[in-house]
């Protein structure tokens, strides 16, 4: 059986969520989002740096969000949630799936460690600023993309667990301001579907 490496207000959410709309068996360890059980010694034979989340399929460890998806994807459901490499929206499905990590989540790491991480006397104004800026002009191309379309490729996808989570996360931040009107609608079927609602129920409360 599939386990998850759990933490919660984390990409382990994206997983989560995933296994649940594939409607696959798993079990999940829950940890803190702390050092104490992210960089204990148990954790870091999983993940060198003490990260989630980290899937374990019988003998295969990996690790990185994205790579989870693609794996879970081509072992444990093929054909599922992912256009055919002959597809004509292929190519849009790689695009967005990885202007995720590439663009949108670069910004908003510097943004949770710039408002929660850091004690109020480190914080920097400026690197906030520019890094707000930054994600603010990254999705207005999302926002675009967006017209006339249900989901980022136009059918539900793998592509929507991954940066549908990053524009979920963007709009908690405060980051997603009304006139990305296509986001903000797309964000409320998201957050409509069953297998979100509890994948980041989840993913709130880690239990």
């Amino acid at each position: 059986m599939l386990k998850l490496h759990h933490a919660p207000n984390s990409r382990a959410g994206r997983i989560l969520w995933l296994l649940e709309e594939l409607e696959l068996p798993y079990e999940i360890n829950s940890m803190k989002f702390h050092p104490s059980d992210l960089k204990s010694d148990e954790h870091r034979s999983r993940h060198p740096l003490g990260r989630i989340p980290v899937l374990e399929d019988e003998e295969v460890i990996i690790y990185e969000s994205g790579a989870i998806v693609e794996y879970i994807l081509a072992r444990h459901a093929p054909g599922k949630l992912k256009p055919a490499i002959t597809s004509k929206l292929f190519p849009s499905y790689l695009q967005w799936f990885h202007y995720c990590e590439g663009m949108v989540m670069p910004a908003m790491n510097t943004i949770v460690v710039q408002t929660i991480i850091l004690p109020e006397e480190r914080r920097n104004a400026e690197i906030l600023g520019q890094a707000q800026r930054l994600l603010s002009k990254s999705l207005i191309p999302v926002n675009e993309s967006l017209e006339n379309k249900k989901y980022l490729i136009g059918d539900f996808s793998a592509v929507d667990i991954m940066l549908g989570h990053s524009l979920y996360m963007s709009k908690k931040l405060k980051c997603v301001n009304e006139e990305l009107i296509n986001i903000l609608n797309y964000l409320s079927r998201i957050e409509a579907r069953p297998c979100f609602q509890k994948a980041i129920n989840y993913n709130k409360q880690g239990s």
